[in-house]
């Protein structure tokens, strides 16, 4: 069983899996809206995986017998001048969500809640990922910034995730 702090933290965090998701979803259509269709796509996968990581929260609320309670979802951009700055906010994002992480890791141990230390550990790796893909596309797009032809080039390989 879970504590009250883990089942709160734990919401919180469905709420930002939620929002992340709501947030890949606007840079997508963003990114479609501007000619990037491989961008598009990419952030539309992790509008996906956002959502799926949000389910995985829940579903282990559920197995403790603890209360699910969904919140409202804060507003997120609609609009960024390129991609390096939706590749920008979506390290710094993604750098918030693995803090979060942690958090609950910090959490788990102090109430030696050995279940939910284990079901972390996914997170804690999937995090490590998340970061470092957000960090390879942003110097590329960071390279390629200004040349159209380099970013046409750039953005086909987004749409090949």
């Amino acid at each position: 069983m879970i504590s009250n702090k883990m089942k709160e933290a734990i919401n919180a965090q469905i709420n930002a899996e939620m929002w992340s998701a709501y947030l890949y979803l606007s840079m997508s259509l963003d990114a479609k809206a501007k000619g990037l269709s491989g961008a598009s796509n990419w952030f539309r996968k992790q509008y996906s995986e956002e959502m799926e990581h949000a389910f995985k929260f829940v579903s282990y609320l559920e197995d403790q017998n603890a209360t699910v309670e969904l919140r409202p979802i804060a507003e997120v951009d609609k609009s960024w001048d390129s991609l390096v700055k939706m590749y920008e906010q979506t390290l710094e994002h993604e750098k918030k969500v693995t803090a979060m992480i942690w958090n609950l890791c910090d959490i788990a141990a102090a109430d030696k809640d050995y279940a939910t230390t284990n079901f972390l550990q996914w997170y804690v790796s999937e995090q490590v990922e998340e970061e470092a893909n957000a960090l390879e596309i942003l110097e590329a797009a960071k390279l390629v910034e200004g040349d159209k032809a380099a970013v046409y080039m750039l953005d086909k390989q987004l749409g090949k995730r």
